[in-house]
């Protein structure tokens, strides 16, 4: 299937490794222009020469949980490519205190990396994207949908405000010929994730896991999340928005 998404511009948040990084390989593979990122030079750096063989890839360093650099990456980022047709919102981490233990500073720190590092986003590019009729993807995750035990109450919180906000701020956007849709992945295997130290770590333990919570028995990979991401992307789904796509091999019942 062609997804028409040849010569488009795109910008991934949050792409030097993991699923970011297999998003823009995946872009530019389909013939975009990318511009990737990261709050992190030395890794972006590192990122951008593995892909620029690829096709047209370029580097913007900025913290999107801060207004200021937000705007300046979406003004360099339109300087590099001429404007903005798909803005991938991938910033996040699940990396918090253990339910129960959450102080005021760690509420305000998820939140930061999990629900305005997308909202700061969107917001600074609306302009390059109302004038393309642009498509945004937001990575979010299943503990925005149902309690999942061991996650961290502020991720869980974090990530639900997301999902509220990608179904809330898609008929506003509509009036501007936008979209907006999101992935919520469950667990996800890649190189120097959290699964990976985990199976190192205790292998059994992780088999026992994923066969008695996953009917699918396995893992996802980066690049299933990538395929959602192009199709969602591009033309082919136009008639798509404000809607959370899933992809955990069958954990959630919601």
């Amino acid at each position: 299937m062609d997804l028409e998404l040849k010569g488009c511009r795109v910008l991934v948040t949050g792409s030097s490794r993991g699923i970011g990084f297999s998003i823009a390989k995946a872009f530019l593979n389909e013939g975009c222009a990318v511009v990737l990122n990261s709050k992190n030079s030395v890794s972006l750096t590192k990122s951008v020469k593995l892909l620029e063989t690829s096709g047209s890839c370029f580097g913007v360093t900025a913290d999107v949980t801060k207004v200021t650099d937000t705007q300046k990456l979406i003004s360099k980022t339109s300087d590099l490519l001429g404007g903005l047709d798909i803005l991938v919102c991938n910033v996040g981490s699940g990396r918090s205190v253990k339910a129960g233990t959450e102080s005021k500073k760690d509420w305000e720190k998820m939140l930061g990396i999990n629900f305005f590092s997308t909202t700061n986003v969107v917001e600074a590019a609306r302009t390059e994207l109302s004038e393309s009729k642009g498509s945004v993807i937001c990575i979010t995750s299943i503990c925005g949908l149902e309690v999942i035990p061991g996650a961290p109450v502020t991720y869980s919180v974090a990530k639900a405000a997301l999902n509220a906000y990608i179904r809330g701020i898609a008929r506003p956007l509509a009036k501007n010929e936008i979209r907006i849709n999101g992935i919520a992945p469950g667990n996800i295997m890649f190189e120097d994730s959290v699964w990976n130290k985990k199976m190192a770590a205790d292998p059994d333990a992780v088999e026992k896991m994923l066969n008695e919570n996953v009917p699918l028995k396995c893992f996802g990979t980066t690049g299933d999340i990538a395929n959602l991401s192009l199709w969602l992307a591009s033309p082919v789904s136009k008639f798509v928005t404000g809607s959370i796509y899933t992809m955990d091999g069958g954990q959630t019942k919601c």
